[in-house]
């Protein structure tokens, strides 16, 4: 039994290492040869952690860092589109909404995250299936990431739009937190830190049986990395950079569920014991696809949420092959 056991922790340990390296990120490029400065848009979000050092980690590859925060993707797509900032995370679904909009100035670069996504319910409301949430007024933010996880789920379960009562809540995950507390809402479609951190207030539940982030249109992807196409063409060596910064810090976090907690915690101001739970939830590294922007996109038409049929115009604003060489 003891051999038994003792092959099995061999072999896992060793599936983990093939695992790693297969998507391990390559040698540190050279600093630049002249100083470059890059305005990178910050998202406060735990899945965007690996943002915590960036400035002190460009300032070996000779690139100074301006900082733009923001407090949804929205903001960060339209700075992008503008010019306003040359990198930042954005919603996946946001390479649609750029391509509705006859722009090509949004260029994904790559996925960040994963994760499961479970309705978030007020304590002492009872949602324990789907037909549950008929009547109960739902937080939503419209046009987020999560949001469309959660409407083309109901779509592909034919569960009727209509059939809650949505709650439209701006400002951020805060606000949802303060509206879950205040009992305005019976549940909410969210984002982490923000669900965890109403759980573990002891304000909220995982309604466990109503998972919404694996419908084919969206999947489980939680952002993406993009760039204005400005700055890819005329900073692209800076991006380069940022981007090894980036995927390297990644990497070190997912190999670390510590370091990704610790990390977390100081990149959102959030407690170490909400943080600890939250990073269990989500898992680093991006499962974005160019076939996937084209289902979102598609999907976005057939739904209304965009009014031109862009799934091939939305695709081919997503090239990861910087990121993809970096991680060869």
């Amino acid at each position: 039994m003891k051999i038994s056991t003792a092959i099995m922790a061999a072999f896992a340990a060793v599936t983990s290492l093939v695992a790693s390296a297969a998507h391990a990120v390559g040698p540190a490029p050279a600093p630049l040869a002249q100083r470059e400065t890059l305005t990178i848009g910050f998202v406060k979000v735990g899945h965007l952690a690996p943002l915590l050092n960036i400035e002190e980690e460009l300032k070996k590859f000779n690139v100074d860092v301006k900082r733009a925060e923001f407090v949804r993707y929205a903001d960060a797509r339209t700075a992008l589109m503008s010019n306003s900032v040359d990198i930042s995370a954005v919603g996946p679904g946001d390479l649609a909404i750029a391509a509705s909009q006859g722009s090509k100035n949004l260029v994904g670069l790559t996925g960040v995250a994963g994760s499961a996504k479970n309705l978030v319910v007020r304590k002492g409301v009872v949602i324990n299936d789907w037909k549950d949430i008929a009547g109960k007024k739902i937080g939503i933010a419209p046009g987020s990431a999560v949001w469309f996880q959660w409407a083309m789920t109901l779509i592909e379960k034919g569960i009727p739009y209509n059939s809650f009562t949505p709650v439209n809540i701006q400002g951020g995950g805060t606000a949802f937190v303060q509206a879950i507390k205040k009992g305005d809402i019976d549940a909410m479609v969210l984002w982490e830190p923000f669900e965890s951190q109403a759980v573990a207030e002891g304000d909220a539940y995982f309604a466990k049986n109503l998972e919404y982030s694996q419908s084919k249109a969206v999947g489980a992807e939680l952002g993406m990395l993009a760039a204005s196409r400005d700055a890819m063409t005329n900073k692209q060596e800076a991006i380069r950079r940022f981007l090894w910064v980036y995927l390297n810090a990644e990497e070190q976090m997912a190999r670390n569920p510590d370091q990704f907690a610790d990390a977390y915690a100081k990149y959102t101001g959030l407690p170490i014991a909400t943080t600890r739970e939250s990073s269990k939830i989500i898992k680093l590294g991006g499962v974005l696809t160019k076939e996937q922007v084209k289902l979102q996109a598609d999907a976005a038409f057939k739904q209304g949420i965009v009014q031109k049929d862009v799934g091939t115009e939305a695709a081919a604003l997503y090239d990861d092959a910087m990121a993809r060489d970096i991680r060869r």
